[in-house]
């Protein structure tokens, strides 16, 4: 009994002296996996996981607008905001996700042969320039790039964004991704101080839960030589062989098709971007006093 009550005073003295509050942007491993997959893993430690808006907040607003980016900023369930951008056919940088506007605006034209001002008339002046996005977003900022096949764009377009976010002093607010590694690799050969993620959406390791497929995944992964894994939530059903081998200093993320992206905090190395290791030992230690307290 005494040793019970030591350790619920030394668990208060930590809550108090670091103000344990758990903000609303964190949850765990476990509400994760049974909100996006319905599943439940008893034996699996229950890790703290932060959560951004995937594409701003793209459930009550249109994904990649200004009111869902906004949204996003003001909403303090995102620890960070998403979005995804793109070339139009005059070289604009605009936020887009697909290639065409058919999904969600009903229209066959591609953003790539479409100049900014008809975009504008066919979105009903729902197309976002980069620079507008930028300039509306206080929180952290995860910024995919979109590739269209067209590696010098490509490039041309990883070069002008990391100009303008270093113009802006943002280098540690902002973490650029890709589904392409050309891309990936491109920025950390020639900008190593910025933190990158390579996407994947679904691999064999999704469904075939192999050790062998999961180290081969990684293997890619680090091929790259990108920060952040970004994979599908499907790939959750085989988040133990992800946590198993998961690379030191590499950091796992989890995406839906909704308005959520998760990042994993399994190791110390495992932070949001630009985050310091003191402010993570912080929130280890909150989030693990705040469990046992549950």
């Amino acid at each position: 009994m005494l040793r019970f009550l030591l350790l619920f005073a030394f668990l208060f003295l930590v809550v108090v002296l670091l103000n344990c509050d758990q903000p609303p942007h964190v949850t765990s491993l476990r509400e994760v996996l049974q909100h996006e997959i319905d599943a439940v893993r008893e034996k699996l430690p229950t890790y703290r996981l932060t959560v951004g808006a995937h594409r701003g907040s793209s459930v009550r607003h249109t994904e990649n607008t200004l009111p869902a980016l906004r949204a996003a900023d003001a909403d303090s369930s995102y620890a960070f905001v998403e979005f995804d951008v793109q070339y139009t056919k005059d070289k604009q940088i605009v936020l887009y996700h697909d290639r065409r506007l058919f999904r969600l605006f009903g229209k066959s034209d591609a953003l790539g042969s479409t100049k900014y001002a008809d975009l504008l008339q066919l979105t009903g002046g729902e197309i976002v320039l980069y620079q507008e996005a930028m300039a509306v977003i206080g929180k952290k900022i995860n910024l995919e790039i979109k590739s269209q096949g067209n590696e010098q764009d490509d490039r041309r377009m990883a070069d002008a964004v990391i100009a303008d976010i270093q113009q802006r002093g943002r280098e540690r607010d902002v973490m650029v991704s890709s589904i392409s590694s050309e891309v990936i690799q491109y920025i950390t050969a020639h900008y190593p101080d910025i933190q990158t993620g390579q996407i994947f959406w679904l691999t064999w390791s999704t469904y075939l839960h192999f050790e062998a497929l999961t180290e081969g995944l990684y293997e890619r992964f680090k091929a790259t030589g990108a920060d952040y894994l970004l994979l599908h939530v499907a790939n959750l059903r085989n988040i133990e062989d992800l946590l198993k081998f998961k690379p030191a200093g590499k950091t796992v993320m989890f995406w839906d098709f909704d308005d959520r992206m998760y990042l994993v905090h399994k190791d110390l190395g495992d932070r949001l971007w630009g985050t310091s290791v003191l402010s993570e030992i912080r929130r280890r230690l909150c989030f693990s006093v705040a469990e046992l307290v549950r």
